[in-house]
């Protein structure tokens, strides 16, 4: 029966995006309550599936009569099903926030928004379940368009970011698609488990190695890791507050997720050109650590520096692949969920932050824990995570990568992260002491918005999702031994069965 909702865990954002214009037209409750609905039925069918394949091994679901390999299949098993939970979940707490950012726009532009929102989950779902490296990049395709449409609603400069991020991105796709090109021409099929089989005894191929490097480029290039992250910046910092939380948290981690696919279980670690690849691979995640920390220690406006952040943070889960031992492995795919939680938070606070004050720059939050207590100090649970100070989630994931980069006697990553570390605290500390310890001017004028007002803070629509992801950065750190024992030891190559 589970099997059954495989292909719904796709559908149900996909079919409502498709009639999101005609529900703005007629209510705009409608539209945002029939949007999160959607990405409710995908969050629960996703995790319906997830325990299923952890208990009794992988799910296939094939359309139509033509069975795989011929056929297109989904296939489910630990790795994709997390993935598909947590695409899930970000994005349904993302369409609960967006409410307030939308509800003044006209009737057309909410029910655009919520439609290209719900395509970029839709895509980026297909993407985690399907067994068919064609099929996923059709579904590649799906959440890139939206996602440079949703970019570009941000105003004028953020049509130049979208441009930007399409040029490149298509880039990046292009790449990935004359990858998938050469290994079709060396085996003739698409379904993942058959280029798995098909694929070892032509492992030494050139058209492996032009596959590999072209996948990888392409890869590189649209999870923004270093040095092909340039178009991720001004996306950030000039699209729409809910959309930089999509994209932090869930949006960039997918093509890392594509590449662990790819690497480790259909060609395999040890094979052809991969240790090759993942070495380089590794040098550049060590420098894109860096660089990333330092740029965002430059930046003066708040999500720009937390963009920054998110080339660092990525630069984790391709080292951990890099690594690529099970302790690494396991710290890249908790580093995937523990960066998803707490970019989302980050970038969900500097959202209210605007949406309260209008301002961008991190010199005018001084003294506004006074006016949003309960969100800045989610920013700072969220930020304590980043930094790596325990029982924080985002410690756990740097533990395992750390602890994985010494079993494989590469101790310049273990310097690179603990370095990071301290340059995570620098910029963080920096906007911590500006909200707590810097009183407002209040000669500022700018600042009259965010005088106190009676009921809460914010809109519930835009605190609650703020401190559900804070909580679960505490309850993902306190639990994550059993995350690790329970899922993500079936999730990596040779787990579980």
């Amino acid at each position: 029966m589970n099997e059954q909702l495989i292909p719904l865990i796709v559908i149900a954002p996909l079919l409502t995006a498709l009639i999101t214009p005609l529900l703005a037209y007629l209510s705009a409750k409608l539209v945002r309550a029939f949007s999160i609905l959607s990405v409710l039925i995908s969050l629960i069918g996703a995790i319906s599936v997830l325990l299923t394949v952890i208990e009794n091994g992988p799910l296939s679901y094939f359309f139509g009569s033509w069975p795989p390999p011929i056929g297109i299949e989904y296939y489910i098993d630990p790795l994709g099903g997390t993935m598909a939970v947590l695409i899930a979940a970000v994005s349904f707490l993302v369409a609960i926030y967006s409410g307030p950012f939308y509800k003044n726009e006209k009737w057309y532009r909410e029910g655009g928004c919520y439609g290209l929102h719900l395509l970029i989950t839709a895509g980026l779902l297909g993407m985690s379940v399907t067994g068919d490296i064609f099929n996923l990049y059709v579904f590649f395709e799906i959440s890139s368009l939206a996602t440079y449409g949703l970019i570009s609603t941000g105003g004028p400069k953020a049509l130049v970011a979208s441009f930007k991020y399409l040029i490149l991105g298509t880039i990046g796709t292009s790449f990935y698609l004359l990858g998938v090109g050469y290994l079709y021409s060396i085996t003739g099929t698409l379904n993942m488990l058959d280029l798995a089989e098909k694929l070892q005894p032509l492992i030494d191929s050139p058209a492996i190695i032009i596959a590999m490097t072209l996948m990888a480029v392409g890869l590189t290039l649209k999870m923004a890791q270093f040095p092909l992250h340039g178009w991720l910046p001004d996306a950030h910092t000039y699209a729409p507050p809910p959309l930089s939380a999509l994209m932090s948290g869930i949006v960039i981690k997918v093509p890392a997720y594509i590449l662990l696919r790819v690497y480790f279980f259909i060609i395999g670690p040890a094979n052809g050109p991969i240790p090759q690849i993942l070495t380089i691979l590794g040098w550049l995640a060590a420098l894109g650590i860096i660089f990333g920390s330092v740029m965002a220690i430059a930046q003066s406006e708040l999500k720009r520096m937390l963009a920054y952040s998110s080339v660092a943070q990525i630069s984790y889960v391709v080292l951990g692949l890099a690594i690529g031992n099970s302790l690494s492995l396991i710290g890249a795919i908790l580093h995937m969920i523990n960066h998803a939680v707490m970019k989302s938070c980050l970038f969900f606070v500097a959202g209210a932050y605007i949406f309260k004050t209008g301002e961008h720059s991190i010199d005018k939050l001084r003294g506004i824990y006074k006016k949003m207590p309960l969100s800045m100090g989610a920013f700072v649970i969220a930020a304590l995570s980043m930094i790596g100070i325990p029982p924080m989630a985002g410690f756990f994931s740097k533990w395992y990568l750390v602890f994985g980069a010494i079993e494989a006697n590469l101790w310049p990553y273990v310097v690179v992260i603990i370095l990071s570390s301290l340059l995570n605290l620098v910029y963080f500390l920096r906007v911590i002491e500006i909200i707590y310890l810097k009183g407002i001017d209040d000669s500022n004028s700018d600042l009259d918005i965010i005088k106190p007002k009676k009921g809460f803070e914010l809109p519930l629509t835009l605190l609650i999702p703020i401190l559900v992801l804070s909580l679960g950065i505490i309850v993902i750190g306190l639990s994550n031994e059993q995350i690790v024992t329970q899922v993500l030891q079936f999730a990596i190559p040779g787990g579980g069965y």
